[in-house]
C-alpha cells in the first residue's frame, strides 16, 4: 500500500506561493542592510575569508531568487556591502528552485540548494570556498550574552530538533520517491 508523503499538501501550495504585497523599498533595503551586519560578523570570526574577499575587493555578486534580489560589493576590508542599483554584478547567482518548501527541505537536510552561475569564475571560487568553510560559531555569541551552560544547552537542543527535522524531512523524501507497488506482485 503506497502512502502519500505528508509534504504533498505543503509543496502544492507553496509551489505558487507569492507574497500577499509587496513589501517597501525602506523595508527590503533595512532587512538586506541587517543580512549584510550578520555575513560580516561572521565573516570577521574567520580571517582566512576575509583575506579571499580582500581581493575581490570592488567586485559586486548578485544573488537572485524569484522576484527577490540582493546586490552586494566587496570592501577592501574584505567584508560585505549593499551594492548601488546602478552597479553591474561580475557574478549572479540565481537559485533555480522554485519551491520554498524545497528549499528549506534541503537546508534542514544539509544539502546546497540548485544554483545558476553566471560571471566571474574565480569570485564564484572564492564565493563557493566561503559556503563550504566558514560557519557561524552561534553558541560562541550566546555564551558571551547568556554565559557558557545555558548557551551550550540552547544550542544543543536546537541541534537535536534540527536531527528530528532532518530525520523526519529524509524520511517524508524517501516516502514520496518510493514507487507503488504493482498490482499482483507477490
Amino acid at each position: 500500500m503506497a502512502t502519500q508523503s505528508p509534504f504533498s499538501m505543503l509543496e502544492s501550495f507553496f509551489q505558487d506561493f507569492k507574497l500577499p504585497f509587496t513589501p517597501p523599498d525602506w523595508a527590503v533595503e533595512e532587512t538586506q542592510r541587517r543580512v549584510i551586519l550578520l555575513l560580516n560578523h561572521v565573516l570577521m570570526q574567520e580571517p582566512q575569508a576575509t583575506d579571499r574577499l580582500k581581493r575581490q575587493q570592488g567586485r559586486s555578486m548578485l544573488v537572485q531568487w524569484q522576484t527577490l534580489s540582493f546586490k552586494v560589493v566587496f570592501t577592501p576590508a574584505g567584508l560585505l556591502d549593499l551594492a548601488g542599483s546602478s552597479a553591474t554584478p561580475d557574478l549572479v547567482l540565481t537559485l533555480t528552485e522554485t519551491s520554498p518548501l524545497a528549499l528549506v527541505q534541503g537546508w534542514v537536510a544539509g544539502d546546497k540548494p540548485a544554483v545558476r552561475i553566471e560571471g566571474d569564475v574565480q569570485l564564484a571560487a572564492d564565493v563557493n570556498w566561503l559556503s563550504d568553510h566558514v560557519r557561524w560559531n552561534l553558541e560562541a555569541d550566546l555564551a558571551r550574552i547568556l554565559g557558557d551552560v545555558p548557551a551550550h544547552l540552547m544550542v544543543d537542543g536546537a541541534r537535536k530538533l534540527a536531527a528530528a527535522l532532518s530525520q523526519f524531512v529524509t524520511r517524508g523524501r524517501s516516502t514520496a520517491s518510493a514507487t507503488p507497488p504493482t498490482e499482483g506482485a507477490a
